[in-house]
């Protein structure tokens, strides 16, 4: 920092010395109390204006090398950590905010290269999931051409709805750090929307001739229908997937004191014990997944984060080779917003 700066950052300060000693002179000139000559007033000012240049100059070389310091830190990188130790109260001062500042943006900027970096990998691996079935809907086109007969429909029409599963879990993905905008919560009755989820998936329930039991569901939860009729349908995806031919898939609804359960149990091949805490994270398949190449490990991962933006829970309870249990929890709204923070 050149003294001429140092000079004007001190602008304030010098005028205010100008105008004392114009002050103290005309209060000394003009008291006829004292006798005091002309040539005594100018040697005063001259003293005091040379004590002021040295208290200037001690400043400036005092600061200077502060001052170096955070010339050679602009422009770099890293400039918290380089940051020359402060000489002031004031200058700590600054120092703490702008470290308090940088903290927080850092984390903001990291918490925003994470989700950036999360949608990247989503959409990577959806487009290669979403290939598949392409791909083998135009060979089942190409190899039947001239031979076109209802099965080969039938495997069309699965192809296609798989692709329309992919197309929608990736619309979900999307809107799901925007939920606020997308949302109407009201008073909804699980019994129609249960319904609404089994006859999205009834091809499957008719071609592995799995039994559905429905029971006690005629419960009246606060909600919001678009996004709940979504969670079902992952995971009736899910138990249909992982249960057998001819198996059975009961849904139930649970009064308690403090909250209603919506209870989804399947029958099928379960879930290992080691796998369980994990089955929400997102791309985790788990042992079963790695044997079904169909597994994404994103529908229960989607289906958790926006049950709690709901304010709902969701739990799982599985014993491998005998059944699993999803419980999605909903809270009476007395004890609502508690839950949706």
């Amino acid at each position: 920092m050149k003294f001429t700066k140092f000079l004007i950052d001190r602008k304030i300060s010098i005028i205010c010395y100008i105008m004392l000693m114009i002050f103290i002179s005309m209060v000394i000139y003009l008291d006829g109390s004292v006798k005091v000559s002309v040539g005594n007033i100018l040697y005063i000012n001259l003293v005091s204006f040379s004590f002021f240049t040295i208290y200037l100059t001690a400043s400036y070389l005092y600061y200077r090398s502060y001052y170096k310091s955070l010339c050679d830190v602009v422009g770099k990188d890293e400039i918290i950590n380089g940051l020359p130790k402060s000489k002031s109260y004031e200058r700590i001062l600054f120092h703490e905010v702008l470290s308090s500042l940088y903290n927080a943006q850092s984390a903001k900027i990291q918490r925003l290269h994470e989700q950036k970096k999360e949608y990247e990998e989503f959409i990577t691996y959806w487009v290669h999931q979403v290939k598949t079935p392409l791909a083998v809907s135009s060979l089942l086109i190409e190899n039947n051409l001239n031979y076109p007969n209802k099965e080969t429909l039938y495997s069309l029409k699965e192809e296609l709805d798989k692709v329309e599963k992919y197309i929608e879990q990736a619309l979900y993905y999307s809107k799901i750090d925007d939920f606020s905008k997308d949302y109407l919560i009201n008073e909804v009755v699980l019994d129609r929307l249960v319904k609404e989820a089994v006859k999205k998936q009834a091809k499957t329930f008719i071609n592995k001739k799995i039994n559905i039991e429905i029971d006690n569901i005629d419960l009246a939860v606060t909600t919001d229908k678009k996004w709940l009729l979504f969670i079902l349908d992952q995971v009736l995806s899910n138990a249909l997937k992982y249960t057998s031919h001819c198996g059975r898939i009961k849904i139930y609804g649970l009064i308690e004191d403090k909250a209603q359960k919506l209870i989804i149990e399947d029958n099928g091949i379960g879930v290992k014990s080691e796998d369980l805490d994990r089955v929400f994270d997102k791309g985790f398949t788990g042992y079963n997944g790695r044997e079904n190449y169909k597994s994404t490990g994103i529908g229960l991962y989607l289906s958790k984060r926006l049950a709690r933006k709901l304010g709902h829970e969701i739990s799982i309870e599985s014993k491998y080779g005998e059944y699993t249990r999803v419980v999605i929890i909903f809270p009476k709204l007395s004890d609502y917003l508690q839950v949706s923070k």
